[in-house]
């Protein structure tokens, strides 16, 4: 009855399902998979499959461990593979579910609090936002002394992104500042004395930021027998979208599984496109090799969602690559229309010429939800947006206002961060400072009582300003309330009743805000604890907030908008690829080395395998360019990406003037404790 489950599978997807299966319980798990899944090869049921498939041979679900880049994605997929498991076995009762599934982070969170005692964390742990880091270095920044008197040293986004990305490739500062921020390197000395600071902080203050979650989990795999107690833990270890990976995740899973056994990656390097993360597409082309035996490979090459003609242009334009896995992806389907390459005057006819063509579409019976416009940057869609809002065709743009980054959540999720840790100070001077009267000198003051008692009882003594002596008395009620009870439901009722004044008081369009306090209440009913909600809500948010980017007058049916970086994953029925120029694609600051070229080849191999039946690329000729010193404003020649070479037109249909310029060549727990906490303060001395 296991072999039920593959029935509806390719030869390639059976493969990948069956392999090291079927020789019965209590045998060894296999060696290292490497499923290399092709864009739309059906990768999320494949891998659903293989975990039924295990669970079906005996694996226990308890032990078996999925690794995501979202926990709705390991949700779905282990919903479909605890369906295809009681399909095929309707007796079995019970047995188990598989309960280790989620995002590297949040398993991360998971395992650290398990292990706190071992690594000299403390289990009550919080969790930082970006936001909250941001602020919580800006102090240690302005404590340093850094933000007087030097105008041009970094702000403190700039600050943690480098700190981000030196601690998730796992580079030196100095190689860092001088590939990514070389406008910051004449500060590495004053940098390194900040960051030592703020990791100083954090471990005083019991938070974590996101990149913490991972280096922590890293460090602690280093301790040779605590990775040996972990990596027991599970017998199959299986890891989505491997090619997104960072240095860290990769040295994890090595540490864990050191010679590869019951480990099972799929990912497509054709799609490695977020360096600017710290991802790096080396993960996937060196896994074969990364254990101490050779992984198997299974290439997943049928694709379930684009025309042939669609493919053979994506195939044509990651066909260039460098260096890659070899596949060359085909269709069941019928070969279609070719793809479009439209060329058109300017930036503006490029705007008439997509509305028109998603207009015609509409009439066509597509509506405007099956087709999507995508595009480098953010900013390339500024006439677009303002074409369409005149047209009044209702649109969303994905890329908005997150969820956590509102102020007004943030301000009520600071309350609860402080009653469940005390010392978490980002929450609390940004709540102290929220009572009128209050500033940031008097709110350091409230925060150093807090310290000074070691709990939240030290307000109780802590005289504020007259001005704010009645909303402060009802913070601190509040607060004391929340921190002594262990009844979770309803807290955040009570805090909301105690900020709704505040807001209506310091917020405009309270109507939206409002409605996000109260998705945030509905939210909190599916946890059963104030540490867990604050865990989840912080690694896994709502996409965006109640004023999401979008027309005015949104409706029912809409056109997307997206940047190629937010579109992965997603597909409509016609794609329209927006300024397929050099300069934008690739962009002209992502052309200093051959690997920045190599990854805007595939963010324009990904943005083009979104489309399932239509696909047009739109290169307008010339770009009105601002600014360009003595010449001021003018309009520049645009040649065609790169990516589409004269050999390669053959495999579109030529619009416009593309007919015309087609053929011209662009240009070119035994485990003793281990005192993590100064290995990761010395990594900035």
């Amino acid at each position: 009855m296991a072999d039920s489950i593959v029935d509806d599978l390719n030869p390639r997807q059976r493969q990948a399902v069956d392999f090291g299966t079927g020789a019965g319980p209590g045998t060894a798990p296999p060696g290292p998979l490497l499923v290399v899944a092709g864009a739309g090869s059906g990768k999320t049921k494949t891998l659903s499959c293989r975990v039924a498939r295990l669970i079906l041979d005996g694996a226990d679900p308890q032990r078996i461990l999925l690794l995501t880049f979202s926990r709705r994605a390991a949700a779905e997929m282990i919903r479909r593979a605890e369906a295809m498991v009681a399909a095929a076995l309707p007796e079995r009762v019970g047995g188990g579910t598989v309960d280790w599934a989620g995002t590297f982070h949040a398993v991360g969170a998971r395992l650290l609090r398990m292990w706190a005692g071992v690594v000299g964390l403390e289990p009550g742990f919080s969790i930082l936002d970006r936001g909250d880091a941001e602020d919580l270095l800006d102090l240690m920044r302005g404590e340093l002394g850094l933000a007087r008197g030097k105008a041009r040293f970094p702000k403190k986004g700039t600050c943690v992104a480098i700190y981000s990305n030196a601690v998730n490739a796992q580079r030196p500062l100095g190689e860092v500042l001088a590939t990514s921020f070389p406008w910051c390197a004449e500060w590495e000395t004053e940098l390194k004395a900040l960051f030592h600071a703020f990791v100083t902080a954090k471990q005083r203050q019991a938070v974590l930021d996101y990149d913490d979650l991972l280096l922590w989990w890293a460090r602690m795999m280093d301790e040779p027998a605590v990775a040996a107690e972990v990596g027991r833990q599970f017998d199959h270890v299986l890891v989505d979208e491997y090619q997104d990976t960072n240095a860290l995740q990769a040295s994890i899973l090595q540490r864990m599984k050191p010679d590869g056994t019951g480990v099972t990656a799929v990912g497509d390097d054709a799609q490695s496109i977020y360096s600017f993360r710290a991802a790096t597409v080396r993960n996937i082309l060196d896994f074969p090799s990364m254990f101490g035996r050779p992984a198997h490979i299974v290439t997943l090459e049928q694709n379930y969602r684009s025309t042939q003609a669609i493919l053979d242009a994506c195939n044509a334009v990651i066909g260039h690559a460098k260096e890659r896995h070899g596949k060359e992806l085909f269709s069941r389907r019928p070969a279609g229309g070719k793809p479009r390459l439209a060329t058109v005057g300017d930036e503006a006819a490029q705007v008439g010429y997509v509305v028109g063509q998603v207009l015609g579409n509409l009439e066509d019976g597509v509506a405007l939800r099956q087709q999507a416009v995508l595009f480098r940057t953010s900013h390339h869609s500024a006439q677009l947006e303002l074409e369409l809002t005149r047209r009044r065709i209702p649109y969303r743009k994905f890329g908005g206002l997150k969820f956590l980054e509102a102020a007004h959540v943030k301000d009520l999720v600071s309350v609860l961060r402080l009653a469940e840790n005390p010392r978490d100070q980002a929450a609390g001077l940004r709540i102290f400072k929220l009572v009128p009267g209050i500033g940031a000198t008097t709110a350091r003051k409230a925060l150093a009582a807090v310290e000074a008692a070691g709990c939240l009882q030290g307000l109780a003594s802590f005289l504020p300003p007259a001005a704010a002596r009645e909303t402060w008395s009802e913070l601190v009620g509040l607060l004391l309330e929340l921190a002594s009870t262990d009844a979770w439901h309803g807290q955040v009722a009570l805090v909301r009743r105690w900020y709704e004044p505040i807001l209506e008081m310091v917020y405009d369009d309270v109507a939206a805000r409002r409605s996000d306090i109260e998705q945030l209440e509905r939210l909190s009913v599916d946890h059963q604890s104030r540490r867990r909600f604050l865990t989840e809500l912080a690694l896994d948010p709502p996409d965006a907030t109640g004023a999401a980017a979008g027309s005015p007058f949104l409706e029912e049916d809409w056109l997307t908008l997206s940047t190629i970086h937010s579109a992965k994953g997603q597909e409509w029925r016609s794609v329209f690829v927006l300024n397929v120029v050099d300069g934008c694609i690739p962009s002209d600051l992502a052309t200093g080395s051959r690997a920045e070229v190599e990854e805007e080849r595939r963010l324009l191999y990904v943005a083009m395998t979104r489309a399932r039946d239509q696909l047009t690329l739109v290169h307008p000729l010339r770009f009105h360019v601002r600014g360009q010193s003595r010449l001021g404003d003018r309009h520049v020649f645009a040649p065609r990406t790169r990516f589409i070479p004269p050999g390669d037109i053959g495999f579109y249909e030529l619009v416009g003037g593309a007919a015309a310029c087609g053929g011209s060549d662009p240009p070119q727990s035994s485990v003793g404790r281990v005192d993590l906490g100064t290995r990761m303060r010395d990594m900035w001395t």
